[in-house]
């Protein structure tokens, strides 16, 4: 068996993750969409950087076929022979050693500079290790290597733009080298592991390159898991894990009082131990007496590239090619549905305001899940195109975070499993919408397959794509409405009985309407203190007035004179 490099780096990932590739692949899950795009940009930046490299020698291979792969070496050894200076994809391989070199150029017979090509915008730690793995397999091939780069991505690159290239080009020699001796003992380790039979200690605290989201993934592949064990906890470690394990712990109501816990994961622990959520029921309802009806329940769907796809835009921007907006005029209305989605191949920006500014009025709140993201798309939609820059600060500056109350702890279930993801809260909330009959179930499937359809061109099943965003993007909309109810209707009313609620008071009969939401169950506040009996009265009771309370805002008493039961403000 041959260690390759990307066996080594997943044996640095996890020591069983390399057993596994070898052994028993079956029991590692195929690559998800996020990941296939993360290939896809990785293969266009390579071929981007390539370009630099006038002249040079490229081995081509297929990853599909190997005898393809396994004549890459001697093939790169004939181009050398030839006297190549500069070699793409060139492989270099021992009796149980084999690397794949984005870049090697040939400074003299012993001699060469090594080069990645990498899609990210910075180096990262893994890099280092890939090349570190890289020149040792060089050195055992008879070369030094005198100087090791990394190419990566421009982050301020602007399509279109003259003079300026697309990479930027770091020396990591010093880095690189200085992992030489732990580099020896870790390829000795790999390959210990790959040529043993049976399968190294499988637990998540061996963990390594913080891959730890993705060995959990493996992991429930080969353990059955109970419901709220220790691997459920948010931004587990692999220390603490480590510590678990050694004293015993599997679930997370047994972990004891006095372990050290981040502030989030103590909330975790307590709301599964208590079996009830933790609510801080004042901040909810002050969180949402600050929105403005109508209400915009706004998602957008964004598409994204290494090498941008239109002049002036740069790498890796988020721009929106689909948006869907419940409208919800009061807490008694039904909400109404609009929506856009881009079908043609071309800068979707400009269509994508047009429609924005014809759906979102000019007053009441934007509500989103985890508002950066909108309020970036904004910004940025804004920036490229400088007459819409006002409406968008605008949009901006009513746009609200619904994803807040879960964010900040104020509403806290152990079913949420230390998420605020709003596919992590949808299903304990309303667990009769789901997103696994449809088409499209998450936001990288939807990017992928917009691309694929739209500015590829690759798809035969254009419409069915078109068919399958336009019922994700609206479920995310549809879902941000329900769980608004659920917090409205179990946050908002202050302890009004049931008969305070119906239409049939006189005041709800002429129809005085809520400045704010248009709801018509609204009644006259009196101010002041008041005692058991007051609650009594025929008048309180029916929900014809509203018992204000004693208050020390002047202003408040001077000024408010009706409450509305829809939306709990006083105006």
């Amino acid at each position: 068996m041959i260690l390759s490099k990307s066996n080594y780096m997943n044996y640095l990932r996890h020591p069983a993750w390399l057993w596994l590739e070898k052994h028993d692949k079956d029991k590692i899950p195929k690559s998800d969409d996020n990941t296939q795009a993360m290939f896809a940009n990785g293969a266009k930046f390579e071929h981007y950087a390539e370009i630099q490299f006038e002249g040079a020698t490229r081995m081509h291979w297929d990853k599909t076929d190997y005898d393809s792969y396994a004549s890459l070496g001697p093939r790169t050894k004939e181009a050398i022979e030839r006297g190549s200076k500069v070699i793409l994809q060139a492989k270099f391989e021992t009796e149980d050693l084999a690397c794949i070199c984005d870049v090697v150029q040939i400074v003299n017979e012993h001699t060469v500079d090594l080069i990645e090509i990498k899609s990210s915008t910075s180096v990262k730690k893994e890099h280092l290790y890939d090349l570190a793995f890289q020149t040792e397999v060089l050195h055992r091939n008879g070369y030094k290597v005198r100087d090791v780069s990394v190419i990566y991505v421009d982050r301020d690159f602007v399509a279109g733009s003259i003079g300026h290239e697309m990479t930027i080009k770091e020396n990591v020699t010093t880095k690189v080298l200085a992992l030489g001796e732990e580099t020896k003992r870790n390829i000795d380790a790999a390959l210990a592991v790959m040529r043993s039979s049976s399968i190294p200690d499988i637990s998540p605290r061996h963990v390594g390159l913080g891959a730890m989201s993705e060995w959990l993934t493996i992991y429930r592949n080969l353990v059955e898991l109970p419901e709220y064990s220790i691997y459920d906890l948010v931004k587990l470690t692999p220390l603490q894990i480590e510590q678990f394990e050694d004293d015993g712990i599997l679930y997370i109501a047994d972990i004891p009082e006095g372990t050290y816990l981040t502030p989030k994961q103590e909330l975790q622990v307590l709301a599964t131990k208590q079996e009830k959520p933790i609510i801080n029921r004042d901040a909810i309802r002050a969180f949402l007496g600050e929105l403005t009806f109508p209400l915009y329940f706004l998602d957008y769907e964004t598409f994204s590239g290494v090498v941008p796809y239109f002049d002036g835009q740069s790498p890796y921007q988020q721009i929106p090619f689909q948006v869907s907006v419940h409208r919800l005029d009061s807490i008694d209305d039904e909400p109404l549905h609009d929506w856009y989605l881009h079908r043609e191949k071309t800068d979707p920006i400009v269509r994508m305001t047009e429609s924005l500014e014809s759906i979102l009025g000019t007053r009441g709140s934007i509500i989103t899940w985890n508002m950066s993201f909108e309020k970036n798309c904004n910004k940025l939609m804004g920036e490229l195109c400088p007459e819409y820059r006002e409406f968008y600060e605008k949009v901006n500056d009513r746009i609200v975070d619904l994803g807040t109350p879960f964010k900040d702890d104020m509403y806290v279930d152990k079913a949420f499993r230390g998420s605020w993801s709003i596919k992590n809260i949808m299903p304990v909330l309303m667990p009769e919408l789901s997103y696994k009959t449809l088409g499209i179930q998450n936001g990288s499937t939807a990017q992928q397959r917009w691309i694929q359809a739209v500015l590829e061109e690759s798809r035969d099943d254009k419409e069915q794509v078109f068919d399958d965003l336009l019922k994700y993007c609206e479920l995310d909309t549809l879902a941000m409405v329900e769980i608004f109810n659920v917090l409205w209707q179990q946050f908002v009313p202050m302890n009004p009985e049931p008969d305070m609620l119906d239409m049939t008071d006189e005041v709800s009969k002429r129809g005085v309407k809520c400045m704010w939401c248009g709801s018509t169950r609204t009644a006259k506040i009196e101010w002041g203190m008041y005692d058991d009996d007051a609650l009594e009265d025929e008048d309180v009771k029916s929900g014809k007035v509203y018992l204000g309370g004693c208050t020390p805002d002047m202003v408040a008493m001077r000024t408010a004179i009706r409450h509305c039961y829809g939306c709990g403000k006083n105006y």
